[in-house]
């Protein structure tokens, strides 16, 4: 059934109930807000009792940690998990990204660097660390006579990140993203099978060694996965305040010592 108002005659109504004040449109029933109330109440109670759904009850819900575990187990080599990561349909984050950003330098190398996620040129170019940190953290290993370039495992490196994907904005890592890829890291680390790891910045610090505070432990010999580590400063961050690098000068030091004592 048609209105008999024409829309000029019900815009004008309504234009004039706005005059007189009006500020809520009040349906032709009358509603009984206090019933209401108490069936929001009586919903809640219900949803509490409810059974909590297991995976048999929820169709198998997918737990993404035990996922990743699985596929990293099951790479043999570093090709191998290469595609498991590719393969893995749980981050987010590489919805959004160009590359898988896997690693660089020579597999073998007695040092492995372990830095936090990809930034824009690393994503652009599929590589880690060939920005402006990168081109920094070149510099300070080729200071003690380190290079990712370098065909002997004694004065090469091999580079990775936590994060193969780059964060939006180059945001920090989040917990769920950290350990859907933890199990990746750690498989990659025992395929590489380096004599002594670096963990630059505080999202690796908190992946490899359960803690935070880079400044804090930077430059002090720790342990992740059975191996020596030490927490360095991360490049960008020297970038950003130039009077740490002194700091990451003496980190380097430290280094060059343990694998000259070696």
């Amino acid at each position: 059934m048609e209105s008999a108002i024409d829309w000029h005659t019900a815009k004008a109504l309504l234009e004039w109930q706005v005059e007189l004040g009006a500020t809520e449109a009040i349906g032709d029933a009358p509603v009984d807000r206090f019933a209401e109330a108490e069936a929001a109440a009586q919903a809640a109670a219900a949803a509490q009792e409810a059974p909590v759904a297991t995976p048999q009850s929820a169709g198998a819900r997918t737990d993404p940690v035990a996922e990743a575990e699985a596929a990293a187990r099951g790479a043999a080599d570093l090709d191998a998990l290469r595609a498991a990561l590719a393969a893995y349909p749980h981050c987010a984050l590489k919805q959004g990204a160009r590359s898988l950003v896997f690693a660089d330098g020579r597999a073998g190398a007695r040092v492995m660097i372990v830095g936090e996620a990809p930034g824009r040129e690393e994503d652009l170019e599929g590589r880690p660390f060939v920005g402006r940190a990168g081109r920094l953290l070149d510099r300070m290993l080729a200071a003690i006579g380190l290079d990712r370039a370098a065909a002997a495992p004694e004065g090469s490196v091999y580079i990775t990140n936590v994060l193969p994907w780059r964060p939006p904005r180059n945001r920090e890592p989040t917990a769920e993203e950290t350990a859907m890829m933890l199990p990746f890291l750690r498989r990659h680390i025992a395929l590489a099978a380096p004599e002594v790891l670096v963990v630059m910045g505080n999202s690796s610090a908190q992946a490899l060694l359960g803690r935070r505070g880079i400044t804090r432990l930077r430059g002090q010999w720790d342990e992740a996965l059975g191996l020596p580590a030490l927490p360095m400063l991360h490049p960008a961050y020297l970038l950003r305040n130039p009077h740490a690098r002194r700091m990451a000068w003496e980190d380097m030091l430290t280094l060059a010592a343990r694998l000259e004592g070696a």
